[in-house]
């Protein structure tokens, strides 16, 4: 039997189109082919189907086992019908495979099978969409936003496959319009019955770190290593960096030239302010430095509280401490993993001349005693 004097033309077809594998397509026709004879039958019959990939002919065959006694005809024969059959060595428990020729097969086939072999072509199409990108969780992905749908966003990575942006992965203010391409963190990949569910955020930390290890040969070559990442997403960072090499400053390494490295990203992240931080493992210092742009007076650890320290700093410094909403001590808290309480220190007060006056009149008396 044929299933066209086309069927390898068609086959390069779906190759192309599906980006399916002959294998898989060969594989998803044959299936195709059993459900629809076992249809066809209205029995329970164990069946095979072999296709030729080069010309569509294939081989139909009903698979039983020789028995001594018939339980059920559709996966059973028994031992003397098959020697009946030329088989003549046959003993019980062998597979008998026969080669049958049903009358209007294939036209029952073709009607029967298409759905079956739709369907299977599209679960073979999202498995191969399913491990393309799960093997990409973690990493940057570029796509174009296509539409918003309810409280999500869908981003078109390529011809045949979507994914979504959540409201909690989408930066606060930030606009996407339709056509518009941008780069993703690829946060989860799974399988659900209507194929893979692919989401991105523009909000995950790992975006960031990515960008850095882009921009950054430093990063991107291991001479700089990033200790740690905080976001408030689209309004500030704070990233704590190391050099393995002595003669690397990884503050001039990660803000480039005139700013430029760290301005490109964070105009990527929609003008996202970033504070690179120089890691320290003397902890008081690292507090010191998370808390910039801020000037710290003195660093003050609690020695009746677990993991907290006072930060001092004078009062023109306090709003530059805290930052917008508590943002600065917040993103510094979260780098070191420190609590920490801004306080004001007074500045020194000078004495006066009455103050000097009392201090003598003091000795004098003193003196007299």
């Amino acid at each position: 039997m044929n299933l066209g004097k086309d069927f390898k033309k068609v086959l390069k077809q779906i190759e192309a189109e599906k980006g399916l594998s002959e294998e898989i397509i060969i594989s998803s026709l044959e299936a195709a082919m059993v459900s629809a004879y076992k249809k066809y039958k209205g029995g329970n019959q164990n069946a095979e189907v072999h296709i030729d990939a080069e010309n569509g002919e294939f081989m139909l065959y009903e698979v039983r086992e020789a028995v001594n006694k018939l339980v059920n005809e559709d996966t059973e024969i028994l031992v003397g019908d098959a020697k009946a059959m030329g088989y003549g060595d046959v003993e019980a428990g062998d597979v008998i495979r026969t080669e049958v020729f049903p009358e209007d097969f294939g036209r029952i086939a073709a009607q029967t099978a298409r759905q079956v072999i739709i369907q299977r072509l599209k679960d073979a199409e999202r498995q191969v969409i399913y491990e393309e990108f799960a093997d990409r969780i973690g990493n940057i992905i570029t796509g174009t936003i296509f539409k918003a749908e309810g409280d999500q966003i869908l981003v078109r990575l390529n011809e045949r496959t979507e994914a979504i942006m959540p409201k909690e992965e989408r930066i606060v203010g930030e606009r996407y319009t339709p056509g518009e391409r941008m780069k993703f963190y690829l946060l989860d990949v799974r399988q659900t019955t209507r194929g893979p569910r692919i989401v991105v955020s523009r909000t995950h930390p790992g975006l960031l770190r990515r960008l850095l290890e882009i921009e950054i040969p430093e990063i991107q070559d291991g001479v700089v290593e990033i200790k740690n990442i905080v976001r408030e997403a689209g309004m500030r960072a704070k990233i704590a960096v190391a050099s393995l090499d002595v003669n690397v400053e990884p503050l001039g390494a990660c803000v480039g030239k005139q700013g430029g490295r760290i301005k490109s990203i964070s105009n990527e992240l929609n003008g996202e302010r970033i504070d690179i931080i120089v890691w320290s493992s003397d902890i008081l210092s690292y507090i010191r430095s998370a808390l910039s742009p801020a000037k710290i007076v003195k660093i003050e650890p609690l020695l009746d509280q677990d993991r907290s320290v006072y930060a001092y700093v004078h009062p023109d410094q306090l709003s530059l401490a805290i930052g917008k909403a508590g943002q600065n001590v917040r993103l510094a808290a979260r780098l070191t993993g420190w609590k920490i309480d801004i306080k004001v220190k007074e500045g020194e007060k000078l004495p006066t001349m009455k103050d000097l006056f009392v201090d003598i009149a003091d000795i004098i008396e003193g003196d007299e005693e």
